[in-house]
């Protein structure tokens, strides 16, 4: 095992309460500190996962963007979070008799008919949930950088190939997005091997806490392990920088869902390198001076 490897699984097993590698985080290099990443949009001020969202996150001058994407029944991708649409929509009074109202059993025109932001406020009603198409327009108007999560992909074969299809035809697969304005991660490790192999120049991540025996295998195809804060220690963050990803640099880890300025600051001390937040200001202002 490479020396490197071997103190950084040390330290893991030993529950990370020592820091052994050098610092081989992506900000490191130049003395930044974690990025911070609007979770669906700066989703604490404005309904997650539409296009209000991602504008917030603008106003409040965050760069980086995460969103959900799924497929609807007639094969065009939205941008929801859950496989149902109840919680975020007025679908179940719209479609009364739909039950159990989920994205795949509607199509792309009887969801642009819902209301996707009342539940979050008087004043963003007639919000709509925006096709990824829709959403790519507006980051790229925005210049933003995106996140961008395959969600269910075993509700949704050939979604990887779609999505994929998409960014392409706006313009998100030409080397300089592909440099530093995009990431495709999953919680399914088929799905981002999928990504990596229909598109080996994408960047990509496994959500999730995988176990550190395990990151190797992960590591031929994933840039990035994105876990959540609840699950993380000095030690396995140490533990993913010392493995390199698929294209020759240290693996990767952004943590989420970080909204108080105290688990902020314990998560940077962890050295990740990025923290996904539905409160984008508050971690700024927590993580400034990292």
């Amino acid at each position: 095992m490479h020396a490197r490897v071997a103190a950084a699984t040390t330290a893991a097993l030993l529950g990370g309460t020592v820091l052994i590698l050098p610092t081989t985080s992506a900000h490191a290099a130049d003395d930044e500190g974690p990025v911070v990443v609007a979770h669906r949009g700066a989703s604490a001020y404005a309904p997650e996962n539409t296009l209000a969202a991602v504008d917030k996150a603008d106003d409040l001058g965050f760069i980086w963007v995460e969103n959900d994407v799924q497929r609807t029944k007639d094969g065009v991708l939205v941008v929801v979070h859950d496989a149902t649409l109840t919680r975020t929509t007025d679908v179940e009074k719209v479609y009364p008799d739909r039950a159990p109202w989920r994205v795949a059993d509607f199509t792309a025109k009887e969801i642009s008919r819902l209301d996707a932001g009342s539940w979050f406020g008087r004043r963003y009603a007639g919000t709509r949930v925006p096709t990824l198409k829709q959403y790519m327009n507006r980051i790229s108007r925005n210049h933003q950088k995106l996140v961008l999560e395959i969600k269910n992909p075993e509700l949704y074969p050939g979604i990887e190939r779609q999505t994929l299809k998409v960014l392409s035809n706006e313009g998100w697969l030409d080397p300089g997005h592909l440099r530093s304005r995009l990431i495709v991660q999953s919680f399914s490790p088929d799905s981002v091997r999928t990504v990596h192999d229909l598109r080996p120049g994408v960047k990509t991540a496994l959500l999730g806490t995988p176990s550190v025996a395990n990151l190797p295998a992960y590591s031929r195809f994933a840039d990035q392990i994105n876990s959540s804060h609840s699950t993380i220690s000095t030690g396995y963050v140490a533990a993913v920088h010392a493995f390199d990803g698929p294209h020759g640099k240290p693996l990767e880890i952004l943590t989420w869902t970080v909204d108080d300025a105290r688990t902020a600051r314990r998560v940077a001390g962890y050295d990740v390198d990025g923290v996904i937040t539905n409160r984008p200001d508050v971690v700024r202002r927590a993580l400034s001076g990292y």
